[in-house]
C-alpha cells in the first residue's frame, strides 16, 4: 500500500536488465545496404530493353500510319505541283498552236485550199492572195480611207508588213464568161481583183495619183457593182503560159492601158510609211509583181 511517508514504492517497477557483459553486434555497413536495396542488373537491362522496344515500335507504327495515310491520296494530290506545272505547259502549248493556226485567217478558212508555202502553185479563180512588188517587196494594200484628192475613192497603197489582212485580194473572172472557181488562168486573160475586207474592186481611171501625178489606182464598186474600170489583163513575163506563184507578171488596165506600178515614193501623213501604187502606160521594172502569201484553191479537173 502506498504511504506518503514511504520513499519506495510498494510495488517496484519492472525494468528489464541485461547482464553487464552483454555485447551488441557491429552495425551493418552502408555499402552493404545500398547494394541490397539496388535492383538486380538483369532486371534493369530488361526494363531498358523493353522501353527501347516500345519506343521503336511506336516509331514504326507512326511511319506505317503516315505511309498508309499518304498512300490513301490519289496520285494528283500527292504530286499536285508537278501536275500544275504540266497543265501550265500544256496551256502555253495550246495557245501557241492557236495563234499559229489563226495567223492571217481573218474571214475565211476553206478546207480544200492550199496555203502557198512553195513555188509553182497554179493560181485559179477564187484564190485569195497578196500581190508583192518585185523590187520593193511591198504588197498591194487597201483600207476604208479615201484619197484626199483626185477621185476621192478608197485609196490603194503599197504596204511593207507581210502579216496585214488588208492586203488580200480575191481573183475573179469578168462577168459574162464561162470561167468558174478552180479554173486556171492563162496569159492574156482579163481578170478582176476584189479586196477581201471591203469587197471593192481594184480600179483605175484618168484621175492623177496623189504623189507622182500618174494614173490613180483606187478601190471602187461593191459585190454586185463593177464596171470595165475594174478590168486588168494578166501578162506573164517569160515563157510560161499559166499563172503560177513563181511567175513574174504585169497587170495592164484595160481602159487606160496603164500598168499596175509602184515605187519608193511614200506617203508622209495619213498612210505614213506606205508607198504609192499607181498606173503607168509604159513597161518598166517597177511594173512587175509576184503572187505571194495566200490561200490557193486547187485546180478543178475538167470532165
Amino acid at each position: 500500500m502506498y504511504s506518503p511517508h514511504s520513499t519506495k514504492p510498494s510495488h517496484p517497477t519492472c525494468h528489464p536488465r541485461l547482464p553487464h557483459d552483454t555485447k551488441f553486434a557491429d552495425p551493418l555497413p552502408f555499402a552493404f545496404l545500398v547494394e541490397t536495396l539496388r535492383p538486380p542488373k538483369a532486371l534493369t537491362q530488361r526494363r531498358k530493353s523493353s522501353s527501347s522496344t516500345a519506343t521503336a515500335y511506336s516509331r514504326d507504327s507512326r511511319r506505317a500510319s503516315q505511309s498508309q495515310s499518304h498512300s490513301e491520296f490519289p496520285f494528283w494530290q500527292q504530286n499536285w505541283f508537278l501536275v500544275l506545272l504540266f497543265l501550265v505547259a500544256m496551256a502555253f502549248f495550246a495557245l501557241a498552236i492557236f495563234l499559229f493556226l489563226g495567223l492571217n485567217m481573218d474571214d475565211w478558212s476553206p478546207s480544200s485550199a492550199t496555203a502557198a508555202s512553195s513555188e509553182g502553185v497554179e493560181i485559179t479563180y477564187g484564190t485569195t492572195l497578196k500581190l508583192m512588188h518585185e523590187r520593193t517587196k511591198f504588197r498591194v494594200h487597201s483600207h476604208d480611207v479615201p484619197y484626199g484628192s483626185g477621185s476621192g475613192q478608197q485609196s490603194v497603197t503599197g504596204f511593207p508588213n507581210v502579216d496585214d489582212s488588208n492586203s488580200y485580194w480575191i481573183v475573179r473572172p469578168v462577168p459574162g464568161t464561162s470561167a468558174k472557181q478552180g479554173d486556171t488562168i492563162t496569159t492574156g486573160t482579163i481578170i478582176r481583183l476584189q479586196h477581201m475586207r471591203t469587197r471593192k474592186w481594184l480600179h483605175s481611171h484618168l484621175h492623177a495619183s496623189p504623189i507622182s501625178g500618174n494614173l490613180e489606182v483606187s478601190c471602187f464598186g461593191g459585190e454586185h457593182d463593177s464596171d470595165t474600170g475594174d478590168y486588168w489583163r494578166l501578162m506573164i513575163e517569160g515563157s510560161g503560159k499559166t499563172w503560177k506563184q513563181d511567175q513574174r507578171v504585169r497587170l495592164q488596165h484595160v481602159d487606160t492601158g496603164g500598168y499596175l506600178h509602184s515605187h519608193d515614193k511614200k506617203y508622209q501623213r495619213i498612210a505614213g510609211g506606205q508607198q504609192e501604187v499607181c498606173g503607168i502606160r509604159e513597161k518598166r521594172a517597177d511594173n512587175v509583181w509576184l503572187a505571194a502569201e495566200g490561200v490557193y484553191l486547187p485546180v478543178t479537173e475538167s470532165k
